[in-house]
C-alpha cells in the first residue's frame, strides 16, 4: 500500500480500538487520581494520537499535549485533530532525555522496543503524577505489564489501576489479567473487516502508577459477570487474592450494584 492508503487503513481498522481502549484505562486512572492536576500530557509512540485524545477527553483542564512518535506519516494525520499539540517525530531510543509532564501514556508502544523494562524506568523518570502503560490484551501483553508494575514498585512507585493492591499478581498461568473495550463498528469499519457484527472488544492490559499514594477500590472484576436466574458470579481480584464473589436476590442492594456492575469495573 501506499503511504497514504497504509494510514487510513489504520484510522479506520485500529485507531476507534485503541482509542476505546486508552479512553477505559484512562478513565479508570482520572477516577483514582481524583483532584490531582494534570494539565500535561505525554503520549510516547502516539502513532495517530489515539491515546491523546482520550486523556483530553478524560481531563478537559489538559493544557499542554507532547506527542512523540516516530513514523512521521502517523504524526502528520495525529496533526489533523490535535493541532495545538507540539508533535516529535524521532525515535525513543534515541531521544536522550525526555520532558517532563504530568501525565506520560504509553499505549501499545511498549512491546515494540527492547528493553521495555528499562524504557519504561526512563518515561516514569518523566512523570510528575503518574505513569499509564497500555498493551495488548494477550499473554504477552500482560507478562510486559506485570514485568513493568513489578520494576516500578519496586523503585517507590504507588499502585493507581487496575490493581486493588500492590502486592504480587494472584494470577497465574495460563490465566491473565485483561479487559476489554466495546467499540461499535461504523458501516465502513463492518466492509474492511468484512464483519457481520456491528461492535467489536478490543483486548488490552494496562497499569497505572503514581508519584502519591491514591485511593483503591476494595476489588476489581477482572471477567464478565455471570448472570443466573436469582444469582451473579463475579470473578474479582481483591487485596486477598483473586476469587469468585456470588451475589444472589436476597441482598438486594448487592445484587442490584452487580447487575449493573461490568468487567473491568471498581466495587467495594
Amino acid at each position: 500500500m501506499s503511504g497514504e492508503e497504509r494510514i487510513a487503513a489504520y484510522l479506520v481498522t485500529r485507531m476507534p480500538a485503541t482509542y476505546a481502549a486508552a479512553h477505559a484505562a484512562l478513565g479508570e486512572v482520572r477516577a483514582r487520581l481524583g483532584q490531582t492536576g494534570v494539565t500535561s500530557v505525554l503520549d510516547v509512540g502516539a502513532g495517530t494520537g489515539a491515546a491523546s485524545l482520550a486523556a483530553k477527553e478524560c481531563w478537559e483542564e489538559i493544557e499542554c499535549i507532547t506527542m512523540l512518535e516516530r513514523d512521521a506519516a502517523l504524526s502528520e494525520a495525529a496533526r489533523q485533530w490535535l493541532p495545538d499539540a507540539r508533535v516529535l517525530t524521532d525515535d525513543l531510543l534515541r531521544v536522550e532525555s525526555l520532558p517532563r509532564h504530568d501525565l506520560v501514556i504509553a499505549a501499545y508502544s511498549l512491546g515494540e522496543l527492547d528493553p521495555y523494562q528499562t524504557i519504561a524506568v526512563r518515561l516514569w523518570k518523566a512523570a510528575r503524577v503518574a505513569l499509564v502503560v497500555i498493551e495488548p490484551g494477550t499473554p504477552c501483553g500482560y507478562s510486559r505489564i506485570l514485568q513493568i508494575r513489578d520494576e516500578l514498585l519496586q523503585a517507590g512507585a504507588y499502585m493507581a489501576a487496575p490493581c486493588p493492591a500492590a502486592t504480587p499478581c494472584p494470577l497465574t498461568a495460563p490465566d491473565w489479567c485483561h479487559f476489554a473495550a466495546r467499540v461499535e463498528r461504523s458501516s465502513v469499519h463492518r466492509r474492511i473487516k468484512e464483519a457481520a457484527l456491528g461492535y467489536e472488544d478490543e483486548k488490552f492490559s494496562y497499569v497505572a502508577l503514581a508519584r502519591e499514594p491514591v485511593p483503591l477500590p476494595g476489588a476489581r472484576i477482572i471477567r464478565h459477570p455471570l448472570h443466573r436466574p436469582g444469582l451473579i458470579e463475579l470473578r474479582t481480584c481483591t487485596p486477598r487474592g483473586a476469587g469468585t464473589e456470588r451475589v444472589t436476590k436476597r441482598d438486594r442492594e448487592r445484587f442490584r450494584a452487580a447487575r449493573q456492575a461490568g468487567w473491568g469495573d471498581a466495587i467495594s
